[in-house]
């Protein structure tokens, strides 16, 4: 029988490309939970985005169990989903290793027509030609939402969350390593 892992509810947050999914699924694997993607429930057919009722009954049904590990930083869920956590991991990389990471799996993705959510695929044109790419998102955001998170996750409403921020995926791997025991 497994032991209780010593946190059960986990979210993992950081910059699109910061590598959220990968290590969202190595905890839900290491500690046997529930790994659930935010992308996946808000991206419906055609890059359409849920409805914000919509997309808050899916996370709330899919976090009706017990223990989960969820990857996604998403505004519209936040305030009702960090309050259930009891980690929250933030990749908090420099924006350079973000757009590395992106430009890499966006070659990937396209090259292999990888299906993601819903039928959706990434395109050539829509990661390097649209106003909508997720490295326009990248740089326009990253300033911003690294003063955010930091301002979140050391405030009072948090307190009660640990929070472990991780700046370099050396140390996410360090720290996963750790974790496992090795």
């Amino acid at each position: 029988m497994r032991t209780a892992p010593p946190w059960q509810r986990i979210v993992v947050i950081g910059t699109s490309g910061s590598g959220k999914t990968t290590l969202g699924k190595a905890l839900a694997r290491h500690f046997g939970c529930r790994f659930i993607e935010l992308d996946a429930l808000h991206w419906q057919e055609n890059w359409t985005p849920a409805s914000p009722e919509a997309f808050w009954a899916a996370v709330a049904a899919a976090t009706a169990i017990d223990e989960w590990v969820i990857d996604g930083g998403y505004s519209a869920v936040r305030e009702r989903l960090w309050p259930q956590a009891q980690l929250i991991v933030w990749l908090d990389y420099p924006i350079v290793v973000n757009l590395w990471r992106l430009f890499w799996r966006a070659c990937r993705r396209i090259r292999s027509g990888e299906e993601l959510w819903n039928g959706n695929r990434e395109s050539f044109r829509m990661n390097f030609l649209s106003r909508d790419s997720l490295f326009l998102w990248v740089l326009t955001t990253h300033r911003r939402r690294r003063r955010q998170y930091e301002a979140l996750l050391y405030s009072p409403q948090y307190a009660a969350i640990a929070v472990v921020r991780l700046r370099s995926p050396k140390a996410a791997d360090r720290w996963l390593a750790d974790i496992r025991g090795k």
